[in-house]
């Protein structure tokens, strides 16, 4: 009885730890599953179709060879093929805000487009509204008039780590919506030459052509990251896509709202990385930080006191580790917006405060000051030449095509000689004499064995 007694014993206390372990492995199994977070949040994911009727052939075809040239470099988004003089874009959508209807995709979907359709994910068409797009950043705002709408909460994409879980939603291939899940790979990927600002969340969750504008979004059904663009260098998935942060998507967002556009302001600095070189030669102990290699005059950085050697540490009390930080930072800050900078000087800690300008005011405040060679490249020259023997001039580097002095012919190789029938040695002789100049500047210039008059016109 007893040896019974203990076998009935250990055979209920077996079948308890079994019965366990099988509550526990179907819980486990539940807790993996995302398909109660995705009943959730795919409503929020649409289907973008963009179009364009064009009458010119060339356009058409050169409109299409910029967009396969896009697509072949590493764009993951949409099919665009002309049918009968119409150029279409397929790509995805994230409702973000339920109450106005206001939908984030890629520009690059809608860029050029005239009509643009959203298909919801109950089928529901309508044709959106642009509010406002930011090409440089890649991020576009659409809105549609519809009820019963539901839209994504946007993730702090700062609290992102490598190795999170997350999903890719969209319509790829223009097929209807679907899921694909990995993990983040890598974060703040930057210098692919994708975007004019680059702050990508890395990820090997399938995103194939269509992708474009879709989600990427976390286990807490958050939007983290819209999908933008993937390495394939077949036009296929080899595991390397690459999502622009919800926090960079935000700051789009949040002046596309107001404004309609971005309008940036500029610093009017030149950065570069710290090296490990770099780091012992400033006496640092660490490389994170960027140090300022040039001050551009009369800009916000110049008139705040920034030098040449000061290592940028924080902008707005976002720290910065390198270049890309300062630039990605100041990139989607508003033109008169105050800006805290905190620098180390010579191993000192300061804070300035700068208002971010114009670029476009500070360009015409340059051009006011000499609009005649305005845009054209200088440098003083000196040489003994067996066609013209001794030559003592101003050669120029570079002409910009949209100058005054591009279009009057000047051109790089030429070395100015004579301004105003005055003879001209070096740049300061120059421009006394441009100084002067009321409505032309005539210049005598070399160009090859022989030599030329120009006339420098305003517009």
């Amino acid at each position: 009885m007893k040896y019974y007694a203990r076998f009935a014993l250990h055979f209920l206390i077996t079948c308890c730890i079994a019965l366990c372990s099988a509550i526990g492995y179907a819980q486990s199994v539940s807790d993996t599953s995302i398909a109660p977070m995705l009943k959730q949040v795919t409503p929020a994911i649409v289907n973008v179709r963009a179009q364009a009727k064009i009458v010119d052939s060339n356009l058409l075809r050169n409109l299409q060879r910029e967009r396969d040239n896009r697509d072949g470099h590493s764009d993951d988004s949409h099919n665009k093929t002309p049918l009968s003089g119409t150029v279409l874009s397929v790509g995805s959508g994230v409702i973000i805000d339920a109450k106005h209807g206001f939908i984030v995709t890629n520009a690059h979907v809608i860029s050029d487009m005239q009509t643009i359709t959203v298909t919801l994910s109950d089928g529901r068409h309508f044709i959106a509204k642009i509010i406002g797009m930011d090409k440089p950043s890649d991020i576009a705002l659409l809105q549609i008039k519809s009820s019963n709408l539901i839209a994504l909460t946007l993730s702090d994409s700062n609290l992102a780590k490598v190795g999170d879980f997350v999903a890719a939603i969209g319509s790829p291939f223009g097929l209807s919506q679907t899921v694909t899940a990995g993990i983040i790979s890598a974060l703040g990927r930057t210098t692919l030459g994708i975007e004019n600002y680059e702050n990508f969340i890395q990820t090997d969750a399938p995103i194939n052509p269509g992708n474009s504008g879709g989600a990427l979004i976390n286990m807490e059904g958050e939007l983290i990251g819209i999908n933008t663009a993937i390495l394939a260098p077949n036009q296929g998935n080899i595991g390397i896509g690459f999502a622009i942060p919800s926090n960079m998507v935000k700051s789009v967002l949040n002046q596309l709202i107001q404004y309609g556009n971005v309008k940036r302001g500029v610093l009017g600095i030149g950065v570069q990385d710290i090296t490990p070189d770099l780091a012992n030669a400033f006496e640092m102990h660490t490389s994170s930080g960027a140090a300022v290699t040039q001050v551009l005059p009369d800009s916000p950085a110049f008139e705040a006191g920034v030098q040449v050697g000061d290592i940028i540490t924080s902008v707005n009390g976002s720290a910065i580790k390198n270049a890309s930080d300062v630039v990605n930072t100041v990139g989607f800050l508003r033109v008169g917006t105050k800006t805290n900078m905190t620098l180390l000087r010579h191993k000192k800690s300061l804070t300035i405060t700068l208002a971010l300008t114009d670029p476009k005011k500070r360009e015409q405040a340059i051009e006011k000051m000499d609009p005649f060679l305005y845009g054209v490249g200088l440098k003083n020259f000196s040489e003994y030449s067996p066609v013209h023997s001794h030559v003592e001039g101003i050669l120029v580097l570079a002409v910009d095509e949209e100058s005054d002095a591009w279009h009057a012919d000047l051109r790089p190789g030429d070395i100015i000689t004579a301004a105003n029938q005055q003879i001209v040695h070096n740049i300061d002789e120059l421009r006394a004499v441009t100084a002067k100049a009321n409505q032309s500047l005539l210049i005598n210039v070399l160009r090859g064995q022989g030599a030329v008059f120009l006339v420098i016109s305003k517009e």
